[in-house]
């Protein structure tokens, strides 16, 4: 029977994908999970498998052409097997060489180990950026894709093999995004530019409007005191380097005070549909990452039940793999509740939007030393605003400042060791 393959959702903002290669050409026999295709946006890149095992018996979408969610781009015959004419199809292939050596016998098919040597090493462009980026030799990498392919799996199981000296980068680590990101700078030629918005941009546009469209938003704003946090960072980040290989940074003390918000009031991990309240079980918190074309939130999932190294990790990961596009599909789907951070643009705060289908989003302003009032004297702490925009269809104004409030209690109280 035949089985459509279509072109998956890539997150929950995409509503289009680019086809960039066919792994498999019509009349190929292609096995279920098999990888099939290549697809990317501006936010992933990633190999798409098979969702049935067969002959690929059409191919309705050509590569470089980009087309919607759900949009069928390929037909795999399941009764099909492999035809004959793929091997005409091969020996019309090579017509020069055949023609350049007529009386030459061809020679035999190298082995997987020498023609890998040779350099030619069946991979897609995401296992050989990932190559790039560790120094690694994929003629080294052993191969578990069928006919000898090397699979994202086998790249990412040698790096982290074979030590510091395969995982050093040949590239430094992705340097902070300037304060501007996604104001290019204008070259004029008349009175006005007409500058077509990129994909990523559409579907930001789509995705804000949408959400406008759909929940009662309100925003309200706690200054907390971030003394506690602040002495630990300062105290631990070089030793916490030293051990981990990664730096300490705020981001995942605001996600561990989140998500024990959010254990009390479960309200904010949950969404609505019609006039249903679905609650969501598992914590899967994103975090909103600023790239040069606009904006992308990966999501930690499972976020409550990760120690706090193990958020560390998730977080810089994450950012990483984002400003990189070595996001993959699962890492942008199935966010329950997410955190931005404009404080580290200067940002005293804002009032965020809520990314649906969510009902909250928390923002962080910047980290500065200001004069606050304690014990009836001026004295000087480091502050931080938080901002928390909430759908008043189902969570009341004392329910957020309640949330808002175990927040601010587990920042300025903060107990956790981090080593």
């Amino acid at each position: 029977m035949p089985t459509n393959v279509i072109m998956p959702q890539m997150g929950e903002s995409i509503v289009e994908g680019t086809v960039t290669k066919w792994i498999k050409k019509v009349g190929d026999r292609v096995e279920r999970d098999e990888p099939l295709f290549e697809i990317s946006t501006d936010k992933v890149d990633a190999e798409i498998p098979s969702p049935a095992s067969g002959t690929l018996a059409k191919i309705l979408v050509k590569e470089n052409e980009t087309v919607g969610v759900n949009t069928v781009v390929a037909v795999i015959d399941g009764e099909g097997v492999e035809k004959p004419a793929m091997a005409e199809s091969v020996q019309t292939a090579k017509p020069a060489a055949t023609a350049a050596a007529p009386t030459a016998p061809r020679p035999a098919p190298p082995a997987p180990a020498v023609a890998r040597l040779s350099g030619k090493v069946r991979s897609s462009p995401l296992v050989r950026r990932i190559a790039r980026e560790h120094s690694v030799d994929l003629a080294l990498v052993p191969a578990s894709g069928l006919g000898g392919r090397v699979s994202k799996k086998d790249i990412l199981s040698y790096v982290a093999q074979a030590g510091p000296a395969a995982a050093s980068p040949v590239a430094p680590a992705a340097p902070q995004v300037s304060p501007t990101p996604a104001a290019p700078r204008m070259v004029f030629t008349g009175p006005i530019e007409t500058v077509a918005m990129t994909p990523m941009r559409r579907q930001i546009a789509e995705h804000m409007i949408l959400s406008e469209h759909t929940s009662a938003r309100v925003t309200t704003v706690f200054e907390v005191e971030m003394s506690r946090v602040s002495h630990l960072r300062t105290k631990s980040a070089a030793e916490f380097e030293r051990r981990n290989g990664l730096k300490l940074t705020y981001t995942p003390f605001f996600v561990r005070a989140a998500v024990e918000a959010i254990k009390e009031f479960p309200i904010f991990n949950s969404s609505v549909e019609g006039t249903n309240i679905i609650y969501r079980r598992d914590v899967n918190i994103g975090i909103a990452v600023a790239l040069e074309t606009g904006l992308i939130v990966p999501v930690i999932k499972s976020a409550d039940e990760k120690n706090f190294l193990g958020l560390a990790r998730a977080v810089q990961d994450l950012a990483e793999r984002a400003r990189t596009k070595r996001l993959s599909v699962d890492d942008v789907q199935g966010g329950t509740f997410t955190i931005t951070n404009p404080g580290v643009f200067g940002s005293l705060f804002g009032t965020p939007i809520i990314n649906q289908p969510q009902v909250a989003i928390l923002g962080v302003g910047i980290i500065e030393k200001r004069a606050v009032v304690r014990h009836d004297a001026i004295a000087i702490r480091p502050m931080v605003y938080l901002a928390l925009t909430f759908d008043h269809r189902i969570i009341d104004g004392a329910v957020a400042d309640q949330f808002m409030s175990r927040i601010k209690a587990v920042v300025e109280n903060w107990d956790e060791p981090v080593l």
